[in-house]
């Protein structure tokens, strides 16, 4: 059975990042995953995990100046600089914290932009490799419904840029709710991409809510994570319908535990 951490990016968002921490391991979990956790001091965020028992995961990489549309700067040219110095605050930050990975996050890039912005987030991933190998760098596709623009939506494409750097702490972040949405035929491409995946994570396809509803059949996902080997954990990162605690329920509806 696949072991869960709780993305506190989404859970628990009615109290502050501490005590969303405490609610997850009282929960039950025993991991947990943060997105941009930056206004909280990370050395209250690791002994708040330390106090509760959990394990931190991973972070995002900071997304740059959201007031101007940036999601993220890794694939954008000309803002290399502002990359590297983001980078190095996430890293930083995923080591004080206890973070065992950051996800390093692409942005947003006009079509015509594609090619040259390949080029820089290649260069960019191998800089980051090299500047943190005691850190797993994950690389995530995200669907171009819920982020238009976004860099990258495929697995074949992260996986491209994975062998194309070839760092060995670069690694595939595989949601199997942005799989769902851009591409589909998600038990083909986890099977496929199995050696390349550092993490994975689940919600309801479309809905996003609690993965017991929609057009995901969750028991064959992970069944298939059982049977191919896969050793990690499965995020959950969805919104809950209701509360987060009553939401819970989908675990029991699915015949899985924590």
């Amino acid at each position: 059975m696949p072991r869960f951490s709780a993305n506190l990016g989404f859970l628990w968002t009615d109290r502050p990042l501490l005590d969303r921490i405490a609610a997850a391991a009282s929960a039950g979990f025993k991991a947990v995953e943060l997105h941009w956790p930056y206004d909280v001091p990370a050395g209250l965020v690791k002994q708040a995990c330390e106090k509760h028992g959990v394990e931190l995961l991973g972070i995002n990489t900071p997304v740059g100046d959201a007031a101007k549309g940036d999601f993220g700067l890794g694939a954008l040219p000309g803002r290399q600089s502002d990359f590297a110095k983001s980078f190095h605050q996430a890293a930083a930050y995923a080591r004080q914290s206890g973070a065992s990975s950051v996800h390093v996050m692409a942005g947003v890039v006009e079509p015509e932009a594609k090619p040259e912005a390949t080029e820089v987030f290649a260069r960019n991933l191998a800089f980051a490799a090299a500047a943190a190998p005691d850190l797993t760098l994950l690389l995530e596709p995200i669907n171009q419904r819920d982020k238009p623009g976004y860099f990258y939506s495929t697995i074949a494409e992260a996986a491209a840029l994975i062998e194309r750097v070839r760092a060995p702490n670069i690694r595939i972040m595989f949601d199997v709710y942005h799989v769902g949405v851009s591409e589909g035929d998600i038990l083909t491409r986890l099977e496929r991409n199995l050696p390349m995946i550092g993490h994975v994570q689940i919600a309801a396809v479309p809905s996003r809510a609690e993965p017991d509803e929609g057009e995901i059949a969750y028991g064959a996902i992970f069944a298939a994570l059982d049977r191919l080997g896969y050793a990690g954990w499965v995020g959950c990162e969805y919104r809950p319908r209701a509360g987060t605690d009553e939401g819970l329920r989908w675990m029991k509806t699915l015949q899985v535990s924590l």
